[in-house]
């Protein structure tokens, strides 16, 4: 399955193939490098990191922009690449083989101590500011108003495939079945909206690299991770101005 996503990935959704290996290596690192928590470009010392973490800074330092405000972190370190999540989500969303709503990057590290191979899961970072929702000329993706979710409405996709240019992530595919573009909603219309806690990629890893959760709950796990002094939290591709709600960590 994975030979088929890179094939067509690279035929017509180019974009993470994109990603210089040092753009990776910087990826990754980030977390050993920072001090406090890595987000949207600015690095902010551990001392006020708890009042000023990503989703709350700016014009949400006062309140988070949804509830519940759905989120994950991921924790790169623990993932081995065994793709429970890719398939969990293939079968509980009925992702064609040529398509994906996640995937797994994976970078070959001769010179490292101990494991030679870095992997790093990526998905739609349900972004608060999707540069996806702006440039369809249909509204066809959109930002659901309760939990700030970026979806699509099938019915007014008429294909043109600019939602999937536009995103900095590459996490967008058009499927041949409903002739549409498709992506993550975080298994919101097949799991979370019918009673689920948690999406189904992170149920089925069992290394607990995908946690899942409410970033405006003080009890949910995200909430705990992103908030902590302790270990450097950052998001991928900063510079794109999306402001992202996906996090990554280490540790």
């Amino acid at each position: 399955m994975r030979d088929k996503i890179k094939q067509i990935r690279s035929r017509d959704n180019e974009g993470i193939e994109n990603i210089s290996v040092e753009e990776r290596r910087h990826f990754l690192k980030m977390g050993l490098a920072v001090t406090g928590v890595f987000c949207g470009g600015t690095i902010i010392s551990a001392v006020s990191a708890v009042n000023k973490v990503y989703a709350s800074a700016g014009e949400y330092a006062a309140k988070y922009p949804y509830k519940p405000h759905y989120s994950m972190v991921i924790h790169v370190d623990r993932c081995v690449d065994c793709e429970l999540c890719m398939q969990a989500c293939v079968k509980t969303n009925h992702v064609p083989d040529y398509g994906y709503r996640t995937t797994i990057l994976e970078r070959d590290v001769p010179d490292a101590v101990g494991q030679k191979r870095e992997f790093i899961p990526v998905l739609c970072n349900q972004c608060n500011l999707p540069q996806c929702t702006r440039v369809c000329p249909t509204r066809a993706t959109y930002k659901n108003k309760e939990n700030g979710i970026v979806m699509m409405d099938i019915s007014k996709c008429i294909g043109c495939l600019t939602c999937q240019m536009g995103c900095p992530y590459n996490a967008r595919y058009f499927s041949e079945e409903i002739h549409a573009v498709d992506k993550c909603d975080f298994c919101y219309k097949s799991r979370l909206s019918k009673g689920e806690k948690i999406s189904a990629c992170a149920e089925a890893c069992p290394a607990g690299v995908r946690i899942f959760g409410d970033l405006s709950d003080p009890s949910s796990p995200v909430y705990n991770r992103v908030h902590q002094l302790e270990k450097a939290v950052w998001v991928m591709r900063p510079e794109a101005g999306t402001r992202p709600n996906i996090y990554y960590t280490k540790g």
